[in-house]
């Protein structure tokens, strides 16, 4: 199966053999590290603001309080 190198996109084919892989070689592998290190790729946010889920949080527990 044939991928592409998620940094320099160069076509490779998917291996055992690459140790690298996804990535094609291992300065694509620093790269990409480096990016996650500088805070260029992130995970995305919550989906609502955290104070509603902290309040959903706290109900939950309240709930399983009354039930013991």
């Amino acid at each position: 199966m044939k991928i592409k190198c998620p940094t320099c996109q160069k076509e490779q084919e998917w291996s055992e053999d690459n140790q690298y892989r996804p990535f094609c070689s291992d300065r694509c592998r620093l790269i990409d590290l480096g990016e996650w290190a500088s805070e260029n790729h992130k995970i995305s946010s919550p989906i609502g603001p955290i104070d509603e889920f902290d309040e959903e949080l706290e109900n939950l527990l309240s709930d399983e309080d009354r039930l013991h």
